[in-house]
């Protein structure tokens, strides 16, 4: 299954929403909401008539036998993470835990084991002829990248053989979450932002997807707010034989768009219009890579 992500290097640029246009314009059966700390990509254009839900096991963390432990205190001069709470028994701080066995190791009454913990719920949602995978990840819990590429796992094996392609929207920035995201996938998308910060981090996440070896677009959302900048990215673009794929203006109908649950290219605006020539150009990138 041919994979087109959407990432940007930092939060805010727009990506989601440029994503569920991108969804629609395509018309694919199998999309993904990969940015598992905060999925919000089934706000916009849901019309799904069944869900699973699935539990994600992250890394066992300890758990202490209250009825063995001798309190001694050996556990938490041997924790590096400050998870063990002091008491009568000791008490494990799941949040702060690493899973990283040590406690158990110097316990001298075996009253520590490593247990599996639930760090996030996994979801399916069908539609009429259409599958789309996500995930929320627990607060404080890790294991991030992991979850992404089950969340990737569970689309593919759900569309089966009847989809070719899909629309997975990202995390932003470069972290663990993007670098799974990035594995296997064929063509990105970069949405960046003209802030001097924006251009900056667009060229952390273009050397972060160049090294998975997938083809790259860059565009440039509310482009019309700072040209100067704008004009320096498609300047980078040119320099770095990267496709701009275009620039979309700020819309206050997008935000309505949003607010509706709709996506930008359902209404008649100039970030729709903007969002369809993207979508025109970057197809054929998909399509060679």
């Amino acid at each position: 299954m041919r994979q087109l992500v959407i990432l940007s290097g930092k939060g805010g640029t727009g990506k989601t929403t440029l994503a569920s246009a991108l969804i629609s314009l395509s018309r694919t059966r199998a999309y993904a909401d990969c940015d598992v700390d905060a999925p919000n990509l089934h706000l916009i254009g849901a019309d799904y008539t069944r869900q699973e839900d699935a539990s994600y096991y992250g890394l066992p963390l300890a758990v202490i036998d209250p009825d063995k432990c001798a309190a001694c205190g050996a556990c938490e001069q041997a924790c590096r993470f400050d998870a063990v709470i002091q008491g009568s028994p000791y008490r494990i701080n799941p949040y702060a835990c690493e899973g990283c066995k040590v406690c158990g190791l110097v316990c001298p009454a075996q009253a520590i084991a490593m247990k599996p913990h639930q760090a996030g719920t996994m979801t399916l949602y069908y539609g009429e002829d259409a599958v789309f995978s996500t995930a929320r990840l627990k607060m404080g819990s890790g294991t991030s990248g992991l979850l992404v590429s089950q969340v990737k796992n569970r689309l593919e094996h759900a569309a089966g053989e009847y989809t070719g392609f899909a629309v997975i929207d990202g995390s932003p920035g470069i972290g663990c979450p993007v670098i799974a995201t990035l594995s296997g996938a064929h063509a990105a998308l970069l949405v960046a932002e003209p802030s001097l910060s924006g251009l900056s981090d667009l060229e952390r996440i273009i050397e972060t997807a160049r090294g998975f070896g997938v083809m790259i677009a860059v565009c440039v959302n509310k482009a019309d707010i700072n040209p100067e900048i704008t004009d320096r990215i498609k300047a980078y673009c040119q320099r770095e034989g990267l496709l701009f794929a275009g620039a979309i203006p700020y819309d206050p109908l997008a935000v309505q768009a949003v607010n509706q649950g709709r996506t930008i290219v359902d209404l008649d605006c100039p970030s729709g219009k903007a969002a369809k020539e993207i979508y025109r150009k970057i197809m054929p990138l998909l399509e060679s890579a």
